[in-house]
């Protein structure tokens, strides 16, 4: 893949994410791609990762990639960026991350994400409220 293979890659990427097309994400995707997590180490599956972010669609609506740096590398690129959005509340939520991507053909086939789990804890809070109320009688 040349640079502007990557670069297109990493918009098309991002453009899946904001847009909350959870196909279109998966399209970007090589069907066996990992997906690693610093917070829990944890290597996910495609569908896995996809779940958390049928999620966080669901848990931050409107939602945007503030892109920080963008930088491609051989094998693929590496992005800071901000997620930013609202929360149910009306309280801005942003939480910096890091993901280093390797791609081939066209798709991604190894994410690493680099966040820190305290800036996503408003998030992760109020899925416990909004769990908390429907599971109400």
């Amino acid at each position: 893949m040349s640079p502007q293979d990557h670069l297109a890659l990493a918009e098309r990427f991002i453009s899946a994410l904001e847009a909350g097309d959870v196909e279109a994400v998966r399209g970007v995707y090589a069907p066996d791609a990992k997906l690693w997590h610093n917070n829990d180490e944890i290597e996910q599956t495609v569908d896995q990762n996809l779940r958390v972010l049928a999620w966080l669609i669901h848990a931050l609506p409107e939602r945007r990639y503030r892109i920080l740096r963008r930088e491609i590398l051989a094998d693929g690129f590496m992005q800071q960026h901000v997620l930013e959005g609202v929360l149910a509340d009306g309280q801005p939520f942003a939480m910096p991350a890091c993901v280093v991507v390797q791609a081939k053909d066209g798709r991604i086939i190894r994410l690493d994400e680099y966040l820190d789990p305290a800036a996503g804890a408003p998030l992760a809070a109020q899925a416990r409220r909004a769990k908390t109320v429907s599971a109400a009688p």
